[in-house]
């Protein structure tokens, strides 16, 4: 009875069934549409933000980010190929120039020609693509400054509002002096302070008519009309805009006839990329950018860590190095570091920056070999081994496995040596031995402390079967002189803004890896490696002051290393093709790395002054038998070992010099009560 009360409208509304599915797809779109929207609103909000930002920065002026040497003194700029100048010291000619020949109606248009983007509009429809692209100068800026070069529609409407942006933001000149500081002018150079320079060895004020012309006309087609190459097309080029300039009435019909007469002198073509310390500045160059972006900064001061004399000697020496070994195409990279700060003091990459710009000596990781020994035997020492602990079975040393596997050495294999020993001859078995002694964890762990990360967890390792860079080895082994601290690479110490504000300041950052009697001991082993074994050579080159490295070579002979100190520089060299191949024969670290290393050295003496290396309070010193590494006797030759406390110190006579009657009685005594206690020992077993 009540439903009969209710209209029959109202009732099916209540009865209503499921929605057509026509309204449901209508509901979806819209709400995707209303999406979208919301997004795309979003994004470009975005967008004009990060560039609003942009842009504002680009208001503080012009200028060059300098870096100077570690002595203060400026040294190069953060882009070589580019030199900022303020509009006043461009001339006027070449200010009138660049105007009159690629937007002469720059001074009125608000960022965009509408003129000139009719007609460009015009001629691409009739000729069914971008032909043409009506671009004013400010534009053209924004293209340089934010976007690519792809002659698309896209990138024209970015571009025009880019433009409006810059105007908005920028007075005219300040869109000038950027337009004329950043535009591409080829050869790799960028704005006409750079170019002005590498033309005509000479700044933009003191440019004449007919050489601001030629600069001028380069900007429409860099490459095409290199003055270098194409002599002809790029004077052709400066003519016609003499020609705009005289119809924009910026000069006469006398000076036009004048400027296109005059002979120019063209300076030699430079090269894109400096040679001189051209490694060098590529890194520092990464580590600025990596701190503050691609920004170019004006009018900042990066204190740098390098040392010029240093960095000098470092090329010259790899540049030697590799003339003596005649290969075509053989790279080599040198790091020098300051042990006690980390402070890189010295890079070079390559052969040539020029030719091969990749920069191998942060860069490139290859298997250090050998070299890698000395932290299983630093791990070794700090887990309570000695140098005269006697590793024993050597030539029955194996690694089990699906596939056993026995290291080697090219020459005899004793079956014991000391730790001391083993390392002076670059023993295999010894450092295999060594490692699964100790464990490949607390080696690996030490190596990371130290820098060198990503190691495999593999027996091989002991005989350096990671992969690490030079500068990583060359930190690494700064832990040794200054006594047992890792040291991170620094490569800037400050920055100061263009208001003398510091915006970087970059501490020392080193930390304790290994205790400094471990520290000692290694050191120690290093440079006997240096006065008696695998490094020995180093002594025939001149090197005689107290110093300390390791040889370190790959299979089949394919990257050679030697990395060394003294008390006061570190420094690693690694010598190889950048497609693995063997080096030479016998192509051995000793014989292909070291000799670049000793030269180093030795030019580097006077300029860091070597000193002897101080031994630390908790080392004891005890004098034995140089062959036997026992307790001496008379005839035997001597040395000082060092003991840490706790170190088990040999009590043993030695065997292999006869010595006095007393040393004679006192070592049968001793063998006597050796073999009677093991007698006893074995009684005992057997009960």
């Amino acid at each position: 009875m009540a439903l009969a009360l209710v209209a029959p409208e109202r009732l099916r509304s209540w009865f209503r069934g499921p929605e057509p599915p026509l309204r449901k797809l209508q509901d979806t779109a819209a709400y995707g549409l209303i999406v979208a929207l919301g997004v795309g609103w979003a994004l470009c909000a975005f967008w004009v933000g990060k560039h609003t930002w942009s842009i504002h920065r680009l208001g503080r002026g012009v200028g060059d980010t300098v870096f100077l040497s570690a002595d203060g003194k400026p040294w190069f700029h953060l882009d070589e190929h580019r030199r900022d100048v303020p509009l006043l010291r461009v001339t006027a000619h070449l200010r009138d120039a660049v105007v009159a020949v690629e937007d002469h109606r720059f001074h009125s248009h608000p960022g965009i020609d509408p003129l000139a983007l009719g007609r460009a509009v015009l001629h691409n429809l009739r000729a069914g693509s971008v032909v043409e692209g009506g671009s004013t100068l400010t534009q053209q800026l924004a293209r340089t400054l934010f976007l690519t070069t792809s002659r698309t529609y896209g990138r024209k409407l970015k571009e025009a509002v880019l433009a409006v942006m810059l105007e908005r933001q920028l007075s005219k000149d300040q869109v000038l002096e950027l337009y004329l500081n950043r535009i591409y002018m080829g050869s790799g150079r960028y704005g006409v302070e750079a170019m002005s320079q590498a033309v005509f060895s000479k700044p933009a004020a003191d440019l004449a008519l007919a050489e601001a012309a030629l600069l001028a006309g380069l900007i429409r087609a860099p490459a095409a009309l290199s003055p270098w190459s194409n002599y002809e097309a790029a004077r052709e080029r400066s003519h016609v805009v003499l020609r705009r300039m005289r119809e924009e009435r910026l000069i006469g019909e006398k000076e036009e006839a004048a400027a296109r007469k005059a002979r120019l002198r063209i300076g030699r073509e430079p090269s894109a990329v400096e040679a001189r310390g051209g490694y060098a500045k590529d890194y520092l160059r990464k580590v600025f950018r990596d701190r503050f972006g691609d920004d170019n900064p004006p009018d900042w001061r990066v204190r740098t860590t390098f040392v010029r004399p240093v960095q000098d000697a470092a090329e010259r020496a790899v540049a030697d190095g590799l003339r003596r070994l005649g290969r075509p195409g053989l790279q080599a990279a040198l790091v020098a570091l300051d042990p006690r700060t980390g402070d890189v003091l010295g890079l070079v990459g390559g052969r040539d920056a020029r030719t091969a710009p990749f920069n191998r000596a942060w860069r490139s990781r290859r298997q250090p070999g050998s070299a890698f020994k000395p932290f299983v035997y630093a791990t070794a020492l700090e887990r309570g081994l000695t140098p005269v602990t006697v590793l024993k079975d050597l030539r029955s040393v194996s690694v089990p496995g699906p596939q056993e596997w026995a290291p080697t050495n090219g020459g005899r294999s004793p079956d014991e040596q000391t730790l001391r020993e083993a390392l002076l001859e670059s023993n295999n078995q010894a450092a295999v031995a060594l490692l699964q002694r100790v464990g490949t964890g607390p080696v690996r762990g030490l190596a990371r402390d130290l820098g060198m990360r990503d190691l495999p967890d593999v027996p091989s390792l002991a005989l350096g079967t990671g992969l690490v860079s030079p500068l990583e080895m060359a930190a690494a082994y700064a832990a040794f002189p200054n006594g047992g601290f890792a040291v991170t690479p620094r490569a800037l110490v400050q920055a100061l803004d263009a208001d003398g504000q510091v915006a970087l300041a970059e501490p020392v950052r080193r930390r304790r890896a290994l205790s400094e009697e471990s520290a000692f001991q290694t050191l120690s082993l290093l440079i006997d490696v240096v006065d008696w074994g695998t490094g020995s050579a180093v002594r025939g080159l001149g090197v005689r002051f107290p110093v300390g490295g390791k040889t370190g070579t790959t299979d089949d002979f394919k990257d050679a290393w030697f990395v060394g100190f003294s008390s006061g520089l570190v420094a690693a060299v690694w010598v190889g093709f950048d497609q693995p191949a063997t080096i030479r024969r016998n192509g051995y670290g000793s014989r292909v790395a070291l000799p670049i290393w000793a030269d180093f050295m030795r030019r580097t003496a006077r300029l860091r002054p070597p000193d002897r290396f101080e031994i630390p309070p908790g080392i004891a010193e005890t004098e034995l038998c140089r062959v036997s590494y026992l307790r001496p006797v008379e005839g035997c030759p001597t040395y000082l070992e060092f003991f840490k406390e706790g170190d088990e110190e040999p009590h043993r006579l030695c065997p292999v010099h006869r010595g006095d009657l007393k040393h004679r009685v006192e070592r049968a005594v001793r063998g006597l009560l050796e073999r009677l206690a093991r007698k006893l020992g074995d009684l005992w077993e057997e009960d």
